[in-house]
């Protein structure tokens, strides 16, 4: 699936925010991914044509990031840690609790589509051995019972956390005073405007 007509409207806005259409690449990955959950071909094609980056640029750029999926994931990604901290309290006892309680091997998705399973090489917590991440939102010193708690809360509802590629509950919107000069970098003949506001923020 391409953009939808919402999501089309949304990505020529984003790229209103920056001087060059190519630096909203990133963003309007986030936003292909947002809509399906993983970046289509299709979409990453569109959003090359909206930005004037190639197919292989657009797909180049978006395999540097983990966060970005080219495969169908479920609803709720759960990365759990075996780095070193983790491992030492627990980490890999975690994961494979995660994956018989699910029924699922690790890199494998549960048969109604909710979750995955993934190990983590690390995720930067090492305080909060053994961590994993929901959709990249961070739960600590997570014990088993703690994980089949947290499962029946997804499947309720009840923590928040939307389903994958969601990154936030609030769109951001920055109005047109705010931008920050929007012209590419050789056309500027004088100071970008957001430096002298916050010049002047600072002052007074």
């Amino acid at each position: 699936m391409t953009l939808s007509p919402a999501n089309e409207a949304l990505a020529a806005e984003i790229i209103s925010w920056f001087p060059r259409p190519r630096s909203a690449l990133i963003p309007l990955l986030h936003l292909a991914q947002e809509q399906d959950g993983y970046l289509t071909d299709d979409a990453m094609r569109r959003v090359g044509e909206l930005v004037g980056a190639t197919p292989a640029e657009v797909k180049g750029t978006a395999g540097f990031y983990e966060m970005f999926r080219f495969e169908p994931v479920g609803t709720y990604l759960v990365n759990v840690c075996t780095n070193i901290s983790c491992l030492l309290w627990g980490g890999e006892e975690l994961l494979e609790h995660a994956c018989e309680s699910l029924e699922v091997e690790v890199g494998g998705t549960t048969d109604d589509g909710m979750f995955t399973v993934e190990e983590a090489e690390c995720i930067a917590a090492c305080t909060e051995a053994p961590c994993l991440q929901v959709n990249y939102r961070y739960r600590g010193r997570v014990t088993p019972a703690d994980f089949d708690g947290l499962v029946e809360d997804l499947r309720a509802g009840r923590t928040g956390i939307a389903g994958h590629g969601v990154l936030a509950q609030v769109r951001q919107s920055v109005p047109a005073e705010r931008l920050a000069g929007v012209f590419p970098p050789e056309q500027a003949r004088e100071a970008p405007v957001w430096l002298a506001r916050n010049e002047a923020e600072a002052v007074g």
